[in-house]
């Protein structure tokens, strides 16, 4: 089996949607029929890394072994190092890699978690990831909270999604709002709130300090991702769990935001390097007794093969995420990824045990340069 062909496009959900809103998809071909499919990030639409997936990768692997994910990935950072090893690339790196070991599944005639090592269950709960909290006052915000609540999910968390140019904005209001969830989901329910890098280090002290009264699971990415230091230093002075990495693009990276002291790291499968990028921060985690809570927003590909490598994982103690619990994904998929009951139920069929529509593929599909 050998790759033949590279596909990569986007989808635009809704006519209505912006550029912004549209998934970078993949899919690639061997010479024996086969198919794998990936999914890239989907930061301004993913058109960078598919851009690059089309005139930097596709060619470079034409003939290659796809049961060679890890070298083919590693040859690819560093032959491909100066377009910038973080972001584009390794959002281009994670479409390939999903879709190398969908293949490998489909292969072996076995889903990807029993490729990992097996799973510790097939049942996973997620938390509702729940954005633009920053915009809404307090009765809203707790009335998109009570409407998520419906979906049955085992955690809640609030992100606020504010302007990262300017920060501390509205520290009361922000307060006033974790207080008034925390009244709204009872003193034992789980919570957790992510800042998007509002805060200066005072300011996320501040509001740390508050969150542990609440009993707030954790505080994810309270100052600037790229102050490694100071996201430490707030963490260190925390007692409240602090998390980030959502923004980390390489292992490196992840083990400096470790060694700053974070205790519990968040990177993401379309992000940095797909399943084998997500499986080496996994091994550094455990090395290191920190929590691996992966970020992930796309209740697609990447939400799938993501619940693949969490239910692998010895160390997974948070439910997984899931932002955009509305259908209108679903319209590509024969089995699309969704809960039923409160759990996502991982498939046993091989690979990542999704089956694409093609027709609903082509329908939705957007022309890309």
């Amino acid at each position: 089996m050998k790759i033949a062909r590279l596909d990569a496009f986007q989808l635009q959900w809704s006519p209505s949607d912006k550029p912004d809103q549209r998934s970078a998809f993949l899919r690639v071909y061997t010479d024996d029929g086969r198919v794998g499919i990936g999914e890239a990030s989907p930061m301004r639409g993913g058109v960078a890394s598919l851009a690059i997936l089309k005139h930097h990768i596709a060619s470079a692997v034409i003939g290659a072994d796809p049961l060679d994910h890890a070298i083919i990935q590693d040859r690819l950072v560093h032959g491909l190092v100066k377009l910038g090893p973080e972001g584009a690339l390794t959002g281009a790196l994670a479409a390939l890699d999903i879709a190398l070991w969908d293949l490998k599944g489909k292969l072996l005639g076995q889903p990807i978690y029993k490729l990992i090592g097996g799973a510790w269950h097939t049942d996973l709960p997620f938390y509702a990831s729940i954005g633009h909290n920053g915009e809404r006052n307090v009765d809203e915000v707790c009335r998109v909270v009570e409407q998520r609540m419906k979906d049955g999910p085992a955690a809640v968390k609030i992100r606020f999604d504010n302007d990262r140019t300017c920060q501390d904005i509205d520290i009361p209001g922000d307060i006033a709002k974790a207080r008034a969830v925390r009244r709204l989901v009872g003193e034992d329910y789980p919570l957790a709130f992510d800042a998007n890098n509002g805060y200066s280090v005072g300011g996320a002290i501040r509001v740390g300090r508050m969150l542990e009264e609440l009993g707030y699971w954790w505080f994810e990415e309270p100052v600037q991702h790229y102050h490694v230091k100071r996201m430490g230093e707030v963490a260190r002075a925390l007692d409240i769990t602090v998390s980030a990495g959502e923004q980390t693009y390489s292992l490196a990276g992840v083990a400096d935001l470790i060694e700053a002291g974070v205790r519990m790291v968040q990177p993401d499968i379309v992000k940095m390097g797909g399943i084998t990028g997500l499986l080496r921060c996994a091994a550094l985690c455990q090395a290191h007794g920190v929590e691996l809570v992966p970020h992930q927003t796309q209740p697609t590909i990447g939400h799938m093969a993501n619940l693949h490598v969490c239910a692998a994982q010895l160390q997974s103690t948070k439910p997984c995420e899931l932002d955009d619990p509305s259908s209108r994904r679903h319209v590509v998929f024969v089995n699309p990824p969704k809960p039923v009951g409160g759990l996502f139920h991982l498939p046993d069929a091989p690979g990542l045990g999704l089956e694409l529509i093609d027709k609903e593929i082509d329908r939705l599909r957007v022309a890309t340069e």
